[in-house]
């Protein structure tokens, strides 16, 4: 049986920060962080009825091997020293958003966590 079927179930979407702002020079990756928002948000009130909850995570800088695939000159060397001179704290590592996932996924059935922000301390966007 699915989750509408079985009236219970949890649908995580994992967006990010720039879901929610805009950052300049990174027109595509925002928008379709704006996208999944947007779906998530839609979702929810066609499933809501049927007991299905549905979560939005939206991290900030997280460390992982997203920037290794940049083609674009100076990314990566622009991004380091970002987060060595503007960041001042270490980014979120993969395990701060899958812990902030089962807090969402693990509310009691009559909570929906509708969406969970998190991102470094001293990340100023």
């Amino acid at each position: 049986k699915g989750m509408c079927e079985r009236e219970d179930g949890v649908i995580v979407n994992v967006s990010s920060i720039a879901g929610r702002k805009a950052f300049g020079n990174h027109a595509a990756y925002c928008a379709t962080k704006f996208g999944v928002h947007a779906f998530s948000e839609v979702l929810r009130t066609e499933v809501c009825e049927k007991g299905v909850r549905v979560v939005v995570i939206s991290p900030g800088v997280v460390e992982t091997e997203l920037l290794s695939h940049s083609k674009t000159p100076g990314v990566i060397e622009g991004y380091e020293a970002w987060k060595k001179e503007g960041l001042k704290s270490k980014a979120l590592v993969p395990k701060d958003v899958a812990d902030a996932i089962i807090y969402a996924s693990l509310a009691p059935k009559h909570v929906c966590v509708r969406e969970v922000c998190l991102g470094p301390t001293f990340q100023e966007d």
